[in-house]
């Protein structure tokens, strides 16, 4: 069977830079941190980590009430980053509503946090179910996101949710790559969207998982790859990538921003929050294996590193094993926080604009590279360098991993 080709020709994300990929590589080239203290979150004894990485969400009500009644932040966040790949693809809502050719794949790594939150504080203090709405139950189902969508978009074609925690976006844009190669689909919005809460950062904190010894100086934290670091900072935001097949995207004289060579996913099947670095590098030669290429052939690792001691370690580990000191490394954490099931697309979309730009950006707080992540060839400072193939990286709980290749779509 021949595999159709895929090229992303649309970049939408919301994130605590602003909203639009513009605003996203402003931030990071200039090497803003997001990160701040969360004073509001004094309140919650035993919640050590107190920052977070919070965005200024827009003016929801440009999107429809009867689409957005049933929309917590989270969906809010996709549906606008969804109109901004739209808009930047060219293309309008007609162009996916009711059209059986044109579909969406989204993930998170829950329901609306803050929904849930806030349904069971009001159900426990009063047992009254007569108090809960139907629309708060729409945002806490696990797929809100992609069902939120699909109705703002009315779509007809392919709908499909991921649901792999941190990994649930870059799955997303698998997903899609897959469904457009195979000729099920033309036209595909990929991606996740995340909100920020302290039930979030909590259950990080409670895996002693989350960055606790930074909260008076947020900007020093996450600290990826890094000798001092502690942990990871939880973000908010989403990011929707417009995969389209490229045949179809030359037709219409659509702009190319890089194309998808190759996807994998896999799982570790050893520890349920450790992270495993052979299956990290099975999962990376698995996505190289599906682009027909070699690890000599990339250029650039955009890498998953969150900040949290076992996990950057693994993956410097693998990263090491398999690709040497040769490519470029950065984690994008260290601006934006961990998106979580945003972080994917978000951050493929930022190694996309490093491609079209060639300038290769740096981990922020990389200041003393860690004694137990060598080998790797990690950025401190901006490299001018062009970068025709890269790869993204995603690893989350549960062992699960992804990876994508992406090339410049000539």
């Amino acid at each position: 069977m021949s595999m159709r080709r895929v090229v992303a020709t649309g970049l939408g994300t919301v994130t605590s830079f602003g909203y639009g990929h513009d605003q996203l590589w402003a931030g990071l080239q200039a090497g803003r941190s997001a990160v701040r203290s969360m004073a509001e979150w004094e309140g919650f004894t035993g919640l050590r980590s107190k920052v977070g990485a919070p965005l200024e969400m827009r003016d929801p009500r440009s999107i429809p009430r009867q689409a957005r009644r049933t929309m917590s932040p989270m969906s809010i966040y996709a549906a606008q980053a969804a109109d901004l790949a739209l808009a930047s693809a060219g293309l309008e809502l007609a162009d996916f509503a009711e059209n059986p050719r044109a579909g969406v794949v989204a993930g998170h790594t829950t329901g609306s946090p803050k929904t849930l939150a806030d349904v069971y504080q009001e159900l426990l203090s009063t047992n009254d179910f007569g108090l809960l709405t139907s629309a708060s139950f729409f945002r806490c189902l696990s797929h809100t996101v992609a069902l939120n969508l699909a109705q703002y978009l009315q779509v007809r074609g392919v709908v499909e949710a991921t649901s792999a925690a941190c990994a649930s976006g870059l799955q997303a844009v698998g997903v899609g790559f897959d469904l457009i190669r195979m000729g099920r689909q033309d036209l595909m919005l990929c991606g996740g969207g995340e909100e920020l809460h302290p039930t979030v950062t909590g259950s990080f904190d409670v895996l002693y998982a989350a960055s606790v010894g930074f909260n008076h100086k947020p900007g020093s934290t996450p600290r990826p790859f890094d000798q001092d670091r502690d942990g990871l900072v939880c973000g908010e935001g989403a990011g929707l990538l417009l995969l389209e097949e490229y045949g179809h995207a030359v037709a219409r004289g659509a702009r190319i921003y890089g194309e998808i060579l190759g996807f994998h996913t896999c799982g570790n099947g050893v520890h349920i929050s450790q992270s495993c670095s052979p299956a990290m590098v099975d999962c990376m030669q698995g996505a190289l294996a599906d682009a027909g290429l070699q690890p000599e052939q990339v250029d650039y690792i955009n890498a998953h590193a969150t900040g949290t001691l076992q996990g950057d370690a693994a993956e410097a580990e693998a990263i090491a094993r398999l690709f040497g000191s040769r490519v470029p490394v950065s984690s994008l954490k260290g601006h934006l926080g961990h998106t979580l099931g945003a972080s994917g697309p978000i951050e493929l979309i930022a190694s996309l604009q490093m491609m079209q730009e060639q300038l290769l950006l740096p981990t922020r707080n990389l200041e003393r590279v860690a004694e137990d992540c060598p080998g790797v060839n990690l950025l401190r400072q901006p490299l001018a360098r062009a970068a025709r193939t890269i790869l993204k990286n995603s690893f989350a709980f549960g062992g699960i991993n992804a990876a994508v290749v992406c090339g410049g779509g000539e």
